[in-house]
């Protein structure tokens, strides 16, 4: 690490401060970022003052505050020597890890997963996630033929899943990429919408195409498209068929019903692995028809092999403002 933390403990008990040198002027400019707004950003989320003096940035603040954000700024520069950029999704998810770390109990369910660096390779970009629990879902989804995510919004289940789909069909793990969701009106007919049944049937299916989108050039997924080696359906076109040698996602698994998410799991061939995300809270089914995401849940739990990752609020990755909502919302609904 070429980051040299200046040990003077009497001066940092008196002023509460640690200073930190970083050799290269040019990386730290990239760590403090345009007009300074990454370390405005440390500021803000953690109430510590980042001052600039020199080649050195002065932390100050209370104690595990203080600590937290010299930890930050360290990983930080790690990163940038690396090659690598710091953005803000970058400040976010070591502050999670960070504040994660400290809180988890020691025997949780994410203490096997700490450690090691999980990124995850695409055409385009490289995806790391952001959060511990994210992080042991990445891990599942390498490691197991059948993984469920379930969660509330936002909390990056489709994303990163779809992420592991394309990564592992460039390094040739898989042949095929195959993602879908349960076509299910969620307060307008299907019926009524301009177009023949792909029209009708793409709003559905959007989020995936955009998740597509920020993995493979466009060219090229485009292509993949057409040779049908990505293909994205929704459920109701599984039925009859072996999927072999294919990552396969159902997103939105809470709108299956029961028998179509059985007739889906049926669909795992040899070679192929499969994941299932929901959100429990979201269920768009009519009044009384079973979600076959809880059915599912019930029923496989206790199958070797088959790994159940779990998401809540503070696991979203959108803006701060969707935790806050899923909090109030959750709240709403816990019995008095």
């Amino acid at each position: 690490m070429a980051i040299g933390a200046l040990n003077d403990a009497q001066d940092q008990t008196a002023t509460h401060e640690v200073l930190l040198e970083f050799p290269d002027n040019r990386l730290l400019i990239d760590l403090c970022g345009e007009y300074d707004r990454n370390l405005a950003d440390i500021e803000q989320k953690l109430g510590v003052q980042i001052v600039r003096r020199g080649n050195q940035l002065s932390v100050m603040g209370e104690d595990s505050a203080r600590e937290q954000a010299a930890g930050v700024l360290t990983a930080l520069y790690d990163r940038l020597e690396t090659g690598r950029s710091v953005e803000s999704g970058d400040i976010d998810r070591e502050l999670r890890m960070g504040q994660e770390a400290d809180e988890a109990e020691p025997d949780g369910q994410l203490q096997m997963f700490r450690g090691g660096r999980v990124e995850i390779k695409t055409r385009k970009k490289l995806v790391e996630p952001r959060t511990e629990a994210q992080k042991a879902y990445v891990h599942s989804l390498f490691e197991n033929e059948l993984a469920f995510g379930i969660g509330p919004a936002g909390t990056g289940k489709t994303y990163l899943a779809v992420a592991v789909g394309v990564s592992m069909f460039i390094t040739g793990h898989v042949d095929r990429i195959i993602l879908s969701r349960p076509a299910v009106e969620a307060g307008e007919k299907l019926g009524y919408l301009p177009g023949d049944m792909k029209d009708k049937v793409d709003p559905y299916m959007q989020p995936l195409y955009d998740a597509l989108n920020d993995f493979l050039p466009g060219k090229q997924l485009a292509k993949l498209l057409e040779e049908k080696r990505i293909e994205i359906a929704p459920l109701a076109f599984m039925r009859g068929r072996t999927l072999s040698n294919a990552f396969v996602v159902l997103d939105e698994a809470q709108n299956a019903t029961t028998m179509q998410m059985k007739m889906f799991l049926t669909r795992l061939g040899e070679g192929s692995r499969m994941v299932i995300t929901g959100d429990r809270s979201q269920v768009d089914l009519p009044r009384g028809v079973q979600s076959g995401l809880a059915d599912a849940e019930r029923l496989l739990k206790s199958i070797p092999k088959i790994s159940f990752n779990y998401f809540t609020a503070r696991d979203v990755v959108r803006h701060p403002l969707v935790a806050a909502i899923i909090e109030a919302y959750d709240a709403d609904a816990m019995p008095a």
